[in-house]
């Protein structure tokens, strides 16, 4: 009996430390330049509000749900730590695009230009838009993050269809309820902010489902790739721990 415990505490034990601390790798750099550009993009396309008939959404729903997808693979296969750093990293570079962009329509136009008040119009962002836009993506890409380590360590890393949709439907939710109110809360009606938000965080989510065969088979490639699948064992989901290694 008393081996029999030896060598199960034992086997605890190798499980708790067996995950392999990640390591910097071109694959994640990769992810995280991916996942900056589809945050940047996002950004530039959240201003368009799209009439799909019986909803509304808006441009971001192209490409923002990409971040989510890739924001669960780098949990999932490097852990919390390493999504922090990119989400943090992808706020960074989406700052520094936001800025670039203002200084960009703040130059004096060529007389023989007369594309100023267009390009004012699609990258004009207000402070307001993109405030909300910058805190939205902390919140909800952090909640996703977090949501997904949790769950791994709950379920024992079993069910990652599961917890991917789980996880981005937290994520989404709380990205859309803390966008929406800033941006447009006495700009828009508040029932078409309602229905932005159910929409938005609804369709997000759909796009992750449909992406999922896709998102497994990548998940899949990393672990072996990277010899890693790391648990969340000990570690500090303090979101601002940007160099928690």
């Amino acid at each position: 009996m008393l081996g029999n415990h030896f060598i199960f505490d034992l086997f605890e034990n190798i499980k708790k430390t067996r995950i392999m601390k990640a390591k910097f790798s071109f694959t994640f750099l990769l992810l995280s330049v991916f996942f900056s550009v589809f945050l940047i993009l996002a950004n530039l396309l959240e201003v368009k509000i799209v009439d799909l008939g019986i909803m509304t959404a808006t441009g971001g729903l192209i490409v923002f749900p990409m971040s989510y997808i890739i924001n669960d693979c780098i949990v999932e296969v490097y852990g919390f730590r390493y999504a922090r750093l990119a989400i943090w990293l992808g706020f960074v570079m989406n700052l520094i695009a936001v800025i670039v962009i203002q200084l960009a329509i703040l130059l004096p136009p060529d007389s023989s230009w007369s594309g100023q008040a267009a390009f004012e119009s699609v990258f004009g962002s207000t402070a307001r838009i993109l405030f909300a836009s910058f805190i939205a993506m902390i919140c909800g890409s952090m909640v996703n993050a977090y949501v997904m380590s949790k769950m791994k360590l709950g379920q024992k890393g079993r069910h990652f269809s599961f917890r991917a949709v789980v996880s981005t439907l937290f994520g989404e939710t709380v990205d859309s309820c803390v966008f929406f109110p800033i941006a447009f809360y006495g700009v828009l009606p508040d029932a078409t902010i309602l229905a932005l938000i159910t929409t938005q965080a609804g369709l997000k989510t759909i796009y992750e489902i449909i992406a999922l065969p896709l998102t497994v088979r990548v998940v899949r490639f990393l672990n072996q790739r990277e010899n890693l699948d790391t648990y969340d064992y000990e570690v500090s989901y303090k979101w601002w721990k940007i160099f928690d290694f």
